[in-house]
């Protein structure tokens, strides 16, 4: 093994894990998570990938591979900052159960308490609800509640939500599971509502700021937009060609842009591992600050969805705005029972398990992936990263 300083690099790792000796000397090792990405890499199926694995305080795996720019050659960085979708929602759960644990609502609180529009929401027969929404059917995505389209990019979330009020449910609340990207928003103008400010200040004050997310944001400028990798989708001769974000409008950085709480937030792997070690805490931010309380996270993760076949793989359950693994099987092999987290549209993933003590993040942008819940590569991910040793690497 060779030795090597004791310094954290924002250009691309390649296939090298830093790993910290009780000395304080640091070895470079080679890098078994990094190692089973690179052949998706090699063959042109992802332009680049970061990976990182952590437990409840420390980082024991990061590393990047492959091409943040393909075209203009600019190497994949431990620091790219990627657009996570629908990894917003778990944090968009957070903050309605923080106003849970402040008394401000009860997950159990009709949909209608908060948003006076959806009095009048009815099944598709014309027949009212019985029981109508509540905080815990959209948490769960067990409402029914329809996510239209076509609404403007710079709608206000007040308007973007008000569009699903005007559409009949799809189903009885709970009844069925249905993803719902409505339902999420929705939540989001309830945070709103009951904070009385935007969604996206409440968001930074009450999450971003307390965990030190600096690189999380619904509008990237400046510095993070050099950081910024670029989205691929598959090209007719079999590689990859450059894709923009389809379900973002309007220019990244304009803040007239609706910060949607189901999936509008740009974020880095690090990051991310901030937000997914408090929960992994019981609610705990890094200095000790409590965000969440224990039986807010206990709930939070915890299968709420009974028997209904939920999520995009199978053996899984739904908690309140995470995924819950209930049989590992197929791509969760690697995780425990009860290990819970999300992915999203372009293929990042970022999954706690509870049992080992364990988060596996995963940062690609990848577009018109069949599945991007059940990719090859983040099952070759969680399988070498179950397989590190509990050993810190460099911050």
């Amino acid at each position: 093994m060779n030795l090597c300083p004791i310094t954290w690099p924002s250009r691309p790792i390649y296939g090298t894990m830093v790993v910290l000796l009780a000395a304080g000397e640091a070895v470079c090792a080679a890098d078994p998570v990094i190692e089973a990405v690179r052949p998706f890499v090699e063959r042109r199926e992802v332009a680049g990938a970061v990976t990182l694995v952590a437990d409840r305080a420390r980082i024991l795996q990061h590393g990047a591979v492959g091409w943040a720019d393909m075209e203009r050659q600019v190497p994949m960085a431990t620091n790219s900052l990627m657009w996570i979708a629908s990894m917003t929602k778990p944090m968009t759960a957070a903050l309605v159960l923080r106003l849970c644990d402040e008394g401000r609502c009860s997950l159990d609180d009709p949909l209608a308490r908060w948003l006076p529009e959806f009095r009048g929401l009815v099944l598709s027969n014309g027949a009212p609800p019985d029981p109508p929404p509540t905080l815990r059917h959209l948490l769960t995505h067990t409402s029914g509640l329809d996510t239209p389209a076509g609404v403007r990019w710079d709608a206000t979330l007040a308007e973007v939500v008000a569009a699903s009020a005007e559409r009949p449910l799809r189903f009885q609340p709970g009844t069925r599971w249905e993803y719902s990207n409505g339902g999420i928003n929705a939540l989001g103008r309830v945070v709103e509502v009951i904070d009385g400010s935007p969604f996206a200040d409440v968001l930074q004050r009450r999450l971003l700021d307390p965990l030190g997310m600096c690189d999380t944001t619904f509008w990237p400028d400046g510095e993070l937009t050099n950081r910024l990798a670029t989205a691929y989708e598959p090209g007719e001769d079999g590689g990859l060609r450059r894709t923009g974000i389809y379900f973002l409008q309007g220019p990244l950085s304009d803040r007239r842009r609706t910060p949607l709480p189901a999936g509008g937030l740009f974020s880095t792997a690090a990051d991310y591992m901030r937000f997914m070690q408090m929960l992994l805490n019981g609610g705990a931010a890094p200095d000790g600050r409590r965000l969440l309380s224990e039986a807010a996270v206990r709930e939070m993760t915890r299968a709420q969805t009974g028997e209904l076949k939920t999520g995009f793989v199978e053996g899984m359950s739904f908690g309140l705005g995470v995924g819950v693994v209930r049989e590992p099987t197929g791509v969760t092999a690697a995780l425990s029972r009860g290990s819970f987290g999300h992915g999203g549209a372009y293929g990042t993933q970022a999954w706690a398990d509870p049992v080992r003590g364990r988060i596996y993040i995963l940062m690609i942008q990848r577009a018109k992936l069949r599945n991007a819940d059940g990719s090859e590569i983040r099952a070759a991910v969680q399988a070498a990263a179950a397989s590190l040793p509990d050993v810190a690497t460099a911050p």
